[in-house]
């Protein structure tokens, strides 16, 4: 007998854009003892080179790497290419990176704001868009972007990171629904804050969530390919239902 739900195709073959980052290095090698096989892409070749031998010794399939700067929408065209050219029947994709300036040099210096807003953002929205049009016209697949709780609401101490995240998020929104008639599964991935080297600057930093775990809940939604929103860890769903209700008047005054 037959079950009327149909079953997620298996994920075998991942694109990881930003592999070098502390939750994607985490998402590889889960992934690499699945025996998936995973094309990295990112600007360090010797990272890359040191990721590659780690995660075949690991297990995985089969590790492609691509070095390019994911920031540069100049690069985009290539990075598609290759993945196309190298890699033709990926499965899915994984948008893992990101910056994150200090708010005081945001608000002072227009370009360190641009800067942020278009890694964060523009870049991320370009380069998916590619990707995205690819697994449309092939019916199949799936795409998760790492986004923030940050981005839920605009607070003193991050806006513009958190804004630059936000709209990430409202653009995958809308990408969810646009590839929802081909099949194409679009995934959110909306982490605390996470002890990796991009937060090692920020207060209480040894208190952030164990990148190991987050990348347990990415690999579960890439898995089943839902749900179209992974707060990680879980209890940030509810952190962050409680602070979009709290009312403005009250929320401009707290300085956190």
């Amino acid at each position: 007998m037959h079950s009327g739900a149909s079953q997620p195709k298996p994920m075998r073959k991942v694109v990881i854009l930003g592999a070098t980052s502390g939750i994607a290095r985490e998402v590889e090698r889960q992934l690499a003892r699945q025996g998936c096989e995973l094309l990295l892409v990112a600007r360090s070749p010797r990272r890359l080179a040191a990721l590659q031998a780690d995660l075949i010794v690991r297990g995985a399939g089969q590790v492609l790497t691509c070095v390019a700067d994911l920031a540069s929408i100049q690069q985009h065209v290539a990075i598609f290419d290759f993945v196309r050219r190298s890699f033709p029947d990926f499965d899915t994709i994984l948008l893992a990176y990101g910056a994150m300036h200090d708010q005081k040099q945001s608000e002072t210096s227009v370009d360190i704001l641009l800067d942020e807003l278009h890694t964060n953002y523009v870049s991320a929205a370009a380069l998916l868009t590619l990707f995205a049009t690819d697994l449309e016209r092939r019916r199949t697949g799936c795409i998760a972007a790492i986004t923030s709780v940050a981005g839920d609401r605009g607070r003193r101490s991050n806006y513009v990171y958190g804004s630059a995240k936000g709209a990430l998020s409202l653009f995958l929104q809308g990408l969810r629904s646009r590839l929802h008639p081909a099949g194409v599964k679009v995934i959110t991935v909306k982490p605390g804050p996470v002890e990796t080297p991009m937060t090692d600057h920020l207060p209480n930093a040894a208190r952030f969530a164990d990148p190991a775990l987050v990348a347990r809940d990415i690999v579960r939604a890439l898995e089943r390919r839902s749900p179209h929103v992974v707060y990680t860890p879980k209890v940030w769903r509810y952190v962050m239902a409680a602070v979009e209700h709290i009312p403005e008047a009250l929320f401009k005054r707290l300085a956190f």
